[in-house]
C-alpha cells in the first residue's frame, strides 16, 4: 500500500437542518471527522459517507427532514454513498419509527451521542471489513454531553460571524415544547471555557458573536448560578477582535436588571434581544406553561425601552393556542400594537405528540388558527412599513455582507438591530467615493439609509456606504 492510499480520507456530506443550536452540533462533528479520517465534500456525489443531522421541533422541520432523508438516500442508489446516517433530534425522538420506516438509514444517532460521530462510524467500517457482525444502528440516550472549547469545530457560513453556545437543554416545561425530552435539562459550560472559545472564534476573523442557548437567562442555573451571564458578558467584551455581542432566546420573566444595564453599558452589545414570550394573555400563558405574566412583561418592556435607547426587540408568538378564545387573540393583538415589537415572527400552534399541549382540550380547528395567523401577520405588517420608512435618512454602522443575495449589481449590509438570516438586511446601491476593491466582507462600514423596501415582514432597506469604518481583520 502506498502512503497516499494509507492516508487517503473517506469523503463526508453533511446536511445541517433547523435551528443554530443545531448548526453548532453540525461543527462539532465536522470538526470532529475532519481530524480523523474524513474529509469534507460540497458533492453528494462524491461522498461515501452522508449525514443529515434533522430537526424535529413542529411538523414543517419533521416533513423537511424526512425529505432529506430520503433524497439523500437516492444517492446510495446512484453515487458514491455506502453509509446514510441521521443525527440529531428525530432520531433522538423517533429512533425506534425511523428504524422500521426509513431501511434506508444506516446509523441513527441521538442528541446525547452525536460527539461519538467519528468513533460509531469507524466502529462500522472495522466490522464490515473484517466481516463480522454489523454494530446495531440506534445510538440514543438521555442527553447529557455539552462541547466545551477544546472539542475541534469547523466553522461554516460567512467568516466573520459565529454562533457561541453557553448551555444545552432547558429546565423549562413549556407545553407546546418538545425541547427538554430531545436535548435534557440544563447543562451550562463555565465563563473560562467560553471565553477561550470566544478567543479562538475572534482569532479565526469572527467578529461578531452570536450567543445561543435555549435559554440565556437559565445560563448557570445548573451550578446555582455561580456562572451567569453578569460574569460572562463583561469577559466576553474584554475579547480582543469581537466588535459585536448578540444575544439569543433571552425570557423576559428572569432578564435581570444587571443583564439590562450591561446590554445598555457595554458598547459591544449590540442594542437587540431575541425574547421570545409567545402571547400576552394571562390564562393562555398558564396554559404554555409560560412563567411570564402580562405585568412583568410590560414590566420588562419599559425597563428596555427607558435604559437601551434603540434597541430592537424580537419575539415570537403562538396564535391558535388549544383553548384561546377569540377575545383572548384580541387582547394579544391590541398588546402588541402597544408593545410596538420591531420584529415579531408568528406562529400557528403546532400539534406536537409527545408535549403536554396535546393533551389539553379546546384544540381549535386550523382554519381559525390560519386566520387568526393572517389577521396578525397583517396588523404588523402595517406597523414594519411605517417602522421602515422612519429609518430613511439615518446614518449607522452595519457589517458589510458582500454581494446581494439578490442582485449582482447590489451589495448587502446589516444593522447592529439586523441578525443574521432572520430581520432583512440593507441593500446597497452606492458605495459613495469607497472603491468595491477596498470593500470585504465583515468589514463594518458607515451607512445612510436611502429608502426602505418593505418585502413582508422581513423588511429591507436601500442606502450608500460613506466610508469603512473598521476593516475586517482576515486570520493570519
Amino acid at each position: 500500500m502506498t502512503q497516499t492510499q494509507a492516508t487517503q480520507k473517506s469523503p463526508v456530506y453533511f446536511v445541517s437542518l433547523g435551528c443554530p443550536k443545531n448548526l453548532v452540533d453540525s461543527q462539532v462533528m465536522l470538526g470532529k471527522l475532519e481530524s480523523d479520517r474524513y474529509s469534507i465534500t460540497q458533492n453528494p456525489d462524491e461522498a461515501e459517507v452522508i449525514i443529515v443531522n434533522t430537526c424535529s421541533f413542529i411538523q414543517a422541520s419533521k416533513e423537511e427532514s424526512v425529505d432529506t432523508i430520503l433524497e439523500m438516500a437516492q444517492k446510495k442508489e446512484t453515487a458514491n454513498c455506502r453509509l446514510l446516517v441521521a443525527s440529531g433530534c428525530m432520531p433522538q425522538r423517533y429512533a425506534k419509527e425511523m428504524e422500521k420506516q426509513l431501511p434506508e438509514v444506516d446509523l441513527l444517532i441521538g442528541t446525547g451521542q452525536y460527539h461519538r460521530i467519528t468513533e460509531l462510524l469507524n466502529e462500522r467500517a472495522e466490522g464490515s471489513k473484517l466481516g463480522g457482525s454489523i454494530p446495531r444502528r440506534i445510538y440514543v440516550d438521555q442527553p447529557a454531553f455539552i462541547h466545551s472549547e477544546s472539542d475541534p469545530r469547523m466553522h461554516t457560513g460567512p467568516a466573520y460571524t459565529g454562533y457561541l453556545k453557553l448551555s444545552e437543554g432547558c429546565n423549562r416545561r413549556c407545553t407546546f415544547c418538545i425541547i427538554p425530552t430531545l436535548r435534557g435539562d440544563v447543562r451550562s459550560r463555565t465563563v473560562d471555557s467560553l471565553v477561550t472559545e470566544a478567543k479562538n472564534m475572534a482569532a479565526r476573523g469572527i467578529r461578531e458573536l452570536n450567543l445561543v442557548a435555549q435559554d440565556l437567562t437559565h445560563y448557570g442555573i445548573d451550578s446555582d448560578y455561580r456562572e451567569n451571564l453578569e460574569k460572562l458578558l463583561p469577559a466576553l467584551c474584554a475579547v480582543e477582535g469581537v466588535d459585536w455581542i448578540r444575544l439569543h432566546y433571552v425570557y423576559p420573566d428572569q432578564l435581570s436588571d444587571e443583564v439590562i444595564d450591561l446590554i445598555a453599558r457595554e458598547p459591544k452589545i449590540v442594542k437587540y434581544l431575541d425574547m421570545p414570550i409567545q402571547h400576552t394573555n394571562d390564562r393562555v400563558l398558564k396554559r404554555m406553561g409560560r412563567k411570564l405574566t402580562k405585568k412583568r412583561l410590560f414590566e420588562v418592556m419599559g425597563k428596555l425601552r427607558d435604559r437601551v435607547p434603540g434597541v430592537a426587540i424580537r419575539t415570537s408568538i403562538i396564535v391558535g393556542f388549544p383553548g384561546e378564545t377569540e377575545e383572548e387573540f384580541e387582547e394579544l393583538c391590541r398588546d402588541l400594537k402597544t408593545l410596538d415589537i420591531e420584529y415579531v415572527g408568528v406562529f400557528r400552534y403546532s400539534r406536537e405528540d409527545g408535549t403536554a399541549a396535546d393533551r389539553l382540550d379546546g384544540h381549535l380547528h386550523p382554519s381559525t388558527r390560519r386566520r387568526r395567523w393572517r389577521a396578525l401577520e397583517s396588523q404588523l405588517l402595517g406597523r414594519a412599513q411605517e417602522r421602515a420608512a422612519a429609518q430613511v435618512g439615518r446614518k449607522t454602522v452595519a457589517l458589510f455582507e458582500g454581494k446581494s443575495e439578490e442582485s449582482d449589481l447590489l451589495f448587502q449590509a446589516r444593522l447592529p438591530q439586523q441578525a443574521q438570516e432572520i430581520d432583512g438586511h440593507v441593500l446597497i446601491n452606492d458605495l459613495g467615493d469607497v472603491e468595491a476593491e477596498a470593500l470585504s466582507p465583515g468589514d463594518l462600514v458607515e451607512l445612510e439609509i436611502t429608502e426602505s423596501l418593505s418585502k413582508g415582514l422581513a423588511h429591507h432597506l436601500m442606502g450608500r456606504v460613506t466610508r469603512v469604518a473598521s476593516p475586517w481583520r482576515a486570520p493570519i
